[in-house]
């Protein structure tokens, strides 16, 4: 099973597109773990995640979360911020297929 893991300011402006992620996993048959946590949970969680997408309000975060998780061979990357604004759950989801594979 993957893991993708959205983190945000506080986890919970991301827990709406984490449901339209995992609708639209479901409805492709796929075996996908999906969870929002808050950035300040990102050294906890990051071992178990195959990709970490931060929100636009935290992209700041980027350089930051990404030289964490590169050495664990782990990639950070920002959610598109019309997706994250239209809850576009199917595209975020494509975004973080295509970083895994």
């Amino acid at each position: 099973m993957q893991t993708i893991v959205l983190c945000c300011a506080a986890g919970m402006s991301t827990s709406m597109l984490v449901q339209k992620m995992q609708t639209e996993a479901t409805k492709r048959a796929l075996d996908i773990h999906i969870k929002a946590v808050p950035v300040a949970e990102f050294e906890r969680v990051i071992e178990s995640a195959d990709i970490v997408l931060l929100g636009p309000q935290v992209k700041y975060e980027h350089a930051r979360l990404s030289e964490i998780a590169s050495p664990l061979g782990k990639r950070v990357e920002i959610i598109d911020m019309m997706d994250y604004g239209t809850m576009r759950g199917d595209n975020v989801l494509n975004k973080a297929l295509s970083l895994i594979n």
